[in-house]
């Protein structure tokens, strides 16, 4: 049975999770402050820990801080649990080695949902230790950098790039808030989801144009654009030429060498 702690200062709130997550077959520990709730964590090694920033006596980050310093403790998954995170706020909780947050109100579902990510996270990066990647010369290795805290962001771009992809969509399956991967990705590799989107799709339509004889229309439906006009318009700003102009000089260099 997994155990989860939550610690929380405000009664109606700690109750209501706690009281979920024992009707869901967890085993639940609630804690009022922070310092309790870093003394239950040290004694009872739950799987995961969710814990509220603003408390009275000891707020979220000196919790995590204290907990990231004893190696019983330093690798729980820690959830945050806020009224409201800032740019700042991510900034240090990241720091810190936080792996989510939920901001409040938040409803049981997205609770749970949050949970359920952490552990399978927690499950797959458990089955990759001690296994070397084999080495792979594939389009998305050479594109995507190498980014443990990344991993299911590129894999899941590279599996759905062609279709219409939102940062919400691309959060939840990597368990990560889309404020927190948001930052995650700015801080890890200097761009945006979006932008890493970009990327993938400019690299096949550049397959596409130097390897098919496919119009510039049906490229760009393959790629998940639906208005070809923003096609365009993405590959000159990228190119700094239309798909037609750098299809032809990209023949005319073919055919000199």
């Amino acid at each position: 049975m997994q155990k989860i702690l939550i610690i929380e200062d405000e009664t109606q709130t700690r109750n209501l999770f706690l009281n979920c997550l024992k009707f869901e077959g967890f085993e639940a520990l609630g804690a009022d402050n922070g310092s309790f709730g870093v003394q239950l964590a040290q004694k009872f090694h739950p799987g995961l820990v969710v814990c509220d920033i603003m408390m009275p006596d000891m707020d979220g980050y000196q919790v995590l801080s204290q907990l990231r310093q004893h190696p019983e403790t330093a690798t729980i998954p820690f959830i945050f649990l806020t009224a409201k995170v800032t740019m700042s706020e991510l900034r240090q909780g990241m720091t810190l080695g936080a792996d989510d947050y939920l901001t409040k109100p938040c409803t049981i579902d997205d609770f749970l949902a949050a949970i359920a990510t952490r552990f399978q996270r927690q499950s797959e990066l458990r089955g990759q230790m001690g296994t070397p990647p084999a080495p792979d010369l594939s389009t998305a290795d050479r594109i995507f950098p190498h980014c443990p805290q990344l991993n299911a962001v590129f894999d899941f771009i590279e599996a759905n790039y062609c279709q219409p992809l939102h940062l919400k969509d691309v959060a939840t399956v990597a368990g990560y808030s889309p404020a927190y991967l948001t930052h995650l990705m700015q801080t890890q590799t200097g761009r945006t989801v979006k932008q890493w989107i970009v990327e993938r799709r400019m690299s096949e339509a550049r397959t596409l144009l130097l390897q098919t004889k496919q119009s510039i229309k049906k490229i760009a439906i393959t790629l998940g654009y639906a208005d070809p006009g923003y096609f365009i318009r993405q590959f000159r700003q990228h190119h700094g030429t239309s798909p037609h102009g750098w299809r032809r000089q990209s023949h005319i260099e073919s055919s000199l060498s």
